[in-house]
């Protein structure tokens, strides 16, 4: 297929989400979870991988779209030489089954329209029986079943086992199909009226969105990259996946194709610092729940990622029957980085629950049990070789990023006992343990000839999550060491005026083929450290570059290629929304956001 990746919209109901292409066609979506088996797979494969367009007959990609203001409505308009007209995606919020809805309403003039759908569940690889019930259309395969609900007229042509219609609106005609899943075993669900689900989908949306308390610059921009975490967060447990996607390739025809529909412990601090700083203390504390939930038992066995509802076995395999995006394969389902060490997930644990316990959030049962347990491992494993936040796959290493976020732990664990004397802990055995830590860390961890950090101890390479240094108060801002250490990563992890997260061209650390593009959360990252450090010009500069990376809706992938300049990785990706969302405090979340 020859669709970019930043030509992809996506559409969602907080337990799943829907990817839509620029040409009309729904080409991702997984049911009835993120992580379930998609039923629609072109985006990793072609047409007989299951898709669903919806388009004028014989046009080409869309007019223009966008999603309706403050909303994740999305409206898609093609201009013919019969007339315009548009098709309004969305997905309901759900009590029970997941329903896709497409409407199509005549603009001007009177267009012809066709509807094809290739329903192909897990993965693409099962093409189900297709048959008539009570007037619609069901489609059957093991656990999996699906109706369509169309008011055209449609047929189901058995040489390419899809399901099509073919019909006509003028200007003021709306057509609506309700695509709706369930497990085969049960009942069909209530089918939803697609117009009243339109109506209140946007009032649930922009009522969503008017609670976001930041009124500074770019502020469409942050309440976009909100909605799109919004769209992420799994609504049952509060979990927030990393991306809607699995195996969007990093470097184009590479390995490098990850599966992120999980919940990354990485991301947690920084994501209940953007909840809470832009006023949704309700997504904050179900964020923490879910972690709290999440990294309960024994310490020792914490995950650096879980699935929605907390599950532990993500194990990873690969689909031998797709050919990825731009044939990048493998195509991978699970993550084998949940059996990696990263010692840096306490330090995110420990930060977060600090940092909720101070915003407010109620306290929960046994949370600094937890807490408590969470520093006696800390203890005894800190000084271990780990993957590192990046999870590479080239062997353990003393990585200095991760001994920094054990620094983090022990310093929050420390704070939390001088703020809250009457909880009980070790205090100056803690106190001790920070300070080691510390020293250890400028010893080992810095290259004095270059005055930088680097990125594991006695190496002379670098990593962009150094810049979390002075963020995380590790080190002042205005420390030699640390302006020295944004230098370095500028000059050496610079790639086209954006950022690397380390150089890929060490195989021994990573353990890949070379090749990736600029890593987007530590160009966000950049802006800030650029901001900390006094040079508020150019972090505004480069901020605005990264807004300006932006595809046409508003939506960030993981990564950005300069040289071709193109979104890579997957997409909507958490981690860059958050970037967006926290650089935009930094830089305007004092007097200039009022």
């Amino acid at each position: 297929m020859d669709a970019r990746i930043e030509d992809y919209a996506v559409i969602g109901d907080q337990q799943t989400a829907a990817l839509v292409g620029r040409d009309g066609s729904v080409d991702w979506l997984c049911l009835p979870r993120f992580d379930s088996g998609a039923c629609f797979a072109r985006l990793l494969g072609d047409e007989d991988h299951g898709h669903w367009r919806i388009a004028p007959e014989g046009a080409g990609v869309c007019t223009r779209r966008a999603y309706r203001p403050q909303t994740l409505v999305l409206d898609t308009e093609w201009e013919t030489a019969d007339g315009t007209v548009r098709v309004t995606d969305l997905m309901p919020q759900r009590d029970r089954a997941p329903d896709l809805v497409r409407i199509v309403e005549g603009v001007s003039g009177r267009v012809t329209v066709r509807s094809t759908l290739r329903l192909r569940f897990d993965y693409g690889s099962i093409t189900p029986w297709v048959r008539r019930s009570d007037g619609h259309r069901v489609a059957v395969a093991g656990p999996d079943s699906a109706w369509l609900r169309s008011e055209p007229p449609v047929h189901t042509w058995g040489e390419d086992f899809g399901t099509h219609s073919e019909f006509t609106v003028a200007e003021g005609e709306r057509v609506a199909f309700v695509l709706t899943w369930h497990p085969s075993h049960e009942r069909r669900p209530p089918l939803v009226d697609p117009y009243e689900a339109l109506e209140h989908s946007v009032t649930d949306w922009r009522r969503w969105a008017r609670r976001c308390t930041y009124e500074g610059p770019y502020r469409d921009a942050v309440v976009r990259s909100l909605i799109t975490l919004k769209a992420l967060t799994y609504a049952p447990t509060g979990g927030i996946v990393a991306a809607a996607t699995t195996s969007l390739p990093e470097q184009p025809g590479g390995v490098r194709n990850w599966d992120y529909r999980y919940c990354w412990l990485r991301d947690s601090t920084l994501t209940l610092g953007a909840l809470l700083s832009m006023g949704f203390q309700d997504e904050a504390g179900a964020w923490r729940d879910w972690l709290l939930r999440a990294v309960a038992g024994d310490p020792a066995d914490l995950q650096i990622m879980y699935g929605v509802a907390g599950e532990r076995r993500v194990g990873e395999s690969e689909l031998s029957w797709l050919p990825g995006f731009a044939g990048s394969t493998p195509v991978r389902i699970g993550n084998g980085a949940v059996e990696q060490l990263q010692l840096d997930v306490y330090g995110e644990v420990m930060d977060s629950l600090s940092l909720a316990r101070a915003a407010g959030l109620p306290a929960k049962p046994h949370m600094w049990a937890l807490q408590r347990s969470l520093m006696t491992f800390l203890e005894t494993v800190w000084r271990q070789p780990d993957e590192g936040l990046w999870e590479v796959r080239g062997g353990r290493r003393q990585f200095v990023h991760s001994k920094v976020m054990v620094w983090v732990a022990a310093d929050r664990a420390v704070r939390t006992l001088e703020r809250y004397p009457e909880l009980d802990g070790d205090l100056e055995g803690w106190r001790r343990l920070r300070d080691e830590v510390h020293r250890e860390v400028c010893e080992k961890g810095f290259d004095p000839d270059r005055n930088t950090f680097t990125q594991y101890y006695g190496s002379r390479a670098l990593d962009a999550a150094l810049l979390l240094i002075p963020r995380v108060g590790f080190l002042p801002p205005d420390d030699p060491r640390v302006i020295g250490t944004v230098d370095a990563i500028r000059h050496d992890l610079g790639h086209g005026g954006f950022l690397r997260r380390y150089d890929t061209e060490d195989s021994v650390v990573d353990g890949l083929p070379s090749g990736e593009g600029a890593f987007l959360a530590c160009s966000f990252w950049l802006a800030d450290a650029l901001y900390l450090t006094g040079r508020e010009k150019e972090a505004r500069e480069l901020f605005d570059r990264l807004v300006g990376l932006c595809n046409d809706v508003g939506l960030l992938a993981e990564e950005y290629d300069p040289v071709h300049h193109c979104q890579l990785g997957n997409i909507p990706q958490a981690f860059s929304h958050i970037g967006l969302v926290n650089t935009a405090l930094t830089l305007y979340g004092g007097d200039e956001a009022g």
